[in-house]
């Protein structure tokens, strides 16, 4: 088929007439289009009196392609449908059955894959369903009740899937669209095939999650919840079993290590043991909370209204003459702040919407990079400084509300009296904080010297009633554990994958990791 590129189109294009402009692009008499599908639309908001869609098309088409393309104006290429196939299984299926630690996107699509090849694999997964999940981060939300095992990092699904739900990657992996095909066959919104910046919300991909894993198990896979893997046995340098709970042991002689990033006892019994692994630079931060329709003005202008245009968003990197990096990330449109510890006795904040996006603010984390030079170069220093953060956090308010404070007094660096404009949607509630008591001063001076340059690409984007709610240090995990281009660990059996192995960031890359980690496992002898 030709694939059209770049293809500017208004607002009010009716997207279920692409044959026709298909027919126009390629100089076609309308009976030689077959199909014409939308790859990829993205929003064009660079002039705010002209906002368009740019748009990728695929077409069907009967004629001779090379022709054809040699004859049209616009950025076309010949190009195959992308189907996904497992590779050759060399793997004896009547070995031990695989186990993975950990049912977040790495661990549910590396299962899949090894289902799909007849593996059986068994996922451990320390938290609860999704279900029972939502019930204890609601007990949180509502009435402080923290659960330690059962939480917004720890439970079916990952801390992904208390999230915005958000799909856009930076990984050019063509896995990347198996990923999205399959959230689409387990219920996930058709429009996230083509969107430049797919999401599906947090409820949604509830139910997503809940259908992978009842494949899973279709297939002879097995899922176990609130089973925590206490410790992995080897003999001779290789795995031999594992065992769950500290009761019960699990013959086995592959394990896929797909924990989160906050399963920091795991990571103290991987290093005990001996598995190499690393302090690696993440990053530390704030949550900031704009009024969401002041966002959409912002960015499209006199179209900020448009029902073709949803709310918007923003990314937004600055970089200091001292050499820190201060950006957003995981912004959260129409979204709530919301709390996202995994440890009693600590506050650690995150960002979360819905699939309609229809809250009244904006939040998104403003970060600043920390590297081992910052914290210690020991494997686990990240995890230290992370936990002193979040229990200096905790300390400032005696519970689990989060430290707040006005973007303005944060400036000035004294503590906020009343709230403005903005008012906050943590919950279970914020208490008025000096940030500068819960942050380093290393963070503080870059967020708002940051903040203050932000403001220079979208103006307001300073305004001094900005909520600003602490602390964000769950960016990503503070340890890589090594593996080689075999995604093996030395550990013969051992293979380490997604992102709190270090090897992804975000819900797709770790996806992806995950389904190429089960790929490496199933082509070993």
């Amino acid at each position: 088929m030709i694939r059209i590129s770049e293809i500017k189109l208004s607002l009010d294009f009716d997207f279920r007439t692409l044959c026709p402009l298909a027919a126009k692009l390629l100089n076609l008499d309308i009976s030689q289009i077959k199909q014409a599908t939308l790859y990829k639309k993205s929003i064009d908001a660079r002039k705010k009196d002209a906002v368009l869609f740019t748009c990728t098309i695929d077409v069907e088409i009967s004629g001779n392609e090379a022709e054809i393309i040699g004859n049209c104006t616009y950025k076309t290429e010949a190009v195959k449908a992308y189907r996904y196939t497992l590779p050759e299984v060399k793997r004896d299926k009547k070995r031990l059955r695989p186990i993975l630690v950990g049912a977040g996107p790495a661990g549910l699509f590396a299962a899949l894959t090894l289902a799909q090849a007849g593996c059986r694999p068994i996922i451990f997964e320390r938290g609860k369903d999704v279900d029972s999940r939502a019930k204890d981060v609601e007990a949180l939300q509502t009435g402080g009740v923290f659960n330690e095992s059962s939480n917004i990092q720890f439970g079916e699904g990952g801390a992904g899937t208390f999230s915005d739900g958000k799909l856009n990657t930076g990984t050019k992996d063509e896995r990347a669209r198996m990923v999205l095909e399959t959230f689409v066959r387990y219920g996930a919104p058709p429009e996230i095939l083509y969107q430049a910046k797919p999401h599906i919300g947090t409820d949604i991909l509830r139910i997503v999650v809940k259908k992978i894993r009842e494949q899973i198990i279709s297939l002879g896979g097995e899922v176990h919840f609130l089973s925590t893997v206490t410790a992995i046995h080897t003999q001779n340098g290789k795995i031999i079993s594992v065992m769950v709970n500290n009761e019960t042991e699990y013959p086995c002689d592959t394990v896929l290590l797909a924990i989160g990033h906050s399963a920091r006892d795991t990571f103290l019994h991987l290093y005990d043991s001996g598995v190499p692994m690393e302090a690696k630079p993440f990053s530390v931060g704030v949550r900031i909370e704009h009024k969401q329709e002041f966002i959409n003005k912002a960015q499209y202008g006199k179209f900020f209204d448009h029902p073709a245009l949803g709310v918007a968003d923003y990314k937004l990197a600055v970089h200091l003459p001292s050499g820190r990096g201060v950006y957003t990330f995981c912004v959260c449109p129409g979204g709530e702040v919301v709390s996202a510890m995994s440890e009693p006795e600590t506050v650690v904040t995150n960002g979360m919407s819905y699939y309609k996006r229809d809250k009244k603010n904006i939040n998104s984390a403003v970060l600043v990079g920390v590297t081992p030079e910052d914290f210690g170069t020991h494997p686990l220093a990240g995890i230290k400084f992370q936990r002193e953060i979040e229990k200096k956090a905790y300390q400032a308010t005696g519970s689990y509300r989060a430290p707040a404070q006005l973007l303005g007094d944060f400036f000035k660096g004294h503590p906020s009296r009343r709230f403005g404009a903005i008012a906050p949607s943590y919950k279970p509630g914020v208490v008025f904080c000096n940030l500068q008591s819960v942050l380093p001063d290393f963070i503080v001076e870059p967020l708002r010297t940051g903040i203050k340059l932000m403001d220079n690409k979208i103006r307001g984007f300073a305004n001094p009633d900005a909520v600003l709610t602490a602390p964000e240090t769950r960016s990503s995990s503070p340890v890589r554990i090594l593996r080689d281009e075999q995604h093996r660990s030395s550990l013969n059996g051992l293979y380490p994958c997604g992102e709190g192995s270090g090897y992804a960031g975000g819900i797709m890359s770790a996806a992806v990791d995950g389904i190429k980690t089960a790929e490496a496992v199933l082509i070993q002898n």
